[in-house]
């Protein structure tokens, strides 16, 4: 009999992501306005997790981290996915942020980046054939979100709120 594998809890910064297979756990803190985008393949046991503070990287030059814009960075995730093992047409999402943190504000000030982060990224999902089982966006809270490789639940703490899975 092997030894069961150690559980690792991997860490995903803002404007990265990470890939890893069960029985590992990836977790992104901080999700205020940024979008913590989950994608795992039941069958294999891949997943990833990205942590995109944009929506769109073509209002920028010399773009130099992918991972920051939800237009490149869930295509660059899915192609180390599918490195993996992963298969594309087998990807779950779940997504997690996209909060207004800036609330009481003018109106003609607020940029609503919460709110087009998590807009942008459901239409990049959609273009690319993912279906996104469960969100837990908006609000005017920060969040924590885990991803679970072994069954691909995903936990979200909200300071104030009990856990939740999505």
């Amino acid at each position: 009999m092997q030894p069961a594998k150690a559980l690792k809890e991997i860490q995903v910064g803002i404007a990265d992501y990470k890939v890893a297979v069960s029985p590992n756990k990836i977790i992104t803190l901080g999700l205020g306005s940024c979008v913590g985008i989950a994608l795992y393949d039941p069958m294999t046991k891949v997943g990833g997790l990205l942590h995109i503070m944009l929506p769109d990287s073509t209002q920028f030059k010399n773009v130099t981290k992918p991972a920051k814009f939800a237009d490149l960075g869930i295509p660059q995730m899915i192609r180390e996915l599918e490195r993996k093992g992963a298969l594309k047409n087998r990807l779950q999402a779940k997504l997690a942020g996209g909060a207004q943190m800036f609330s009481g504000m003018d109106d003609k000030f607020v940029l609503n980046i919460g709110q087009r982060n998590t807009e942008n990224t459901r239409k990049i999902l959609k273009t690319m054939g993912i279906k996104t089982l469960a969100e837990e966006v908006g609000g005017n809270r920060g969040r924590t979100m885990i991803l679970n490789l072994e069954n691909g639940i995903v936990t979200i703490r909200t300071i104030g709120s009990p856990l939740k899975e999505i």
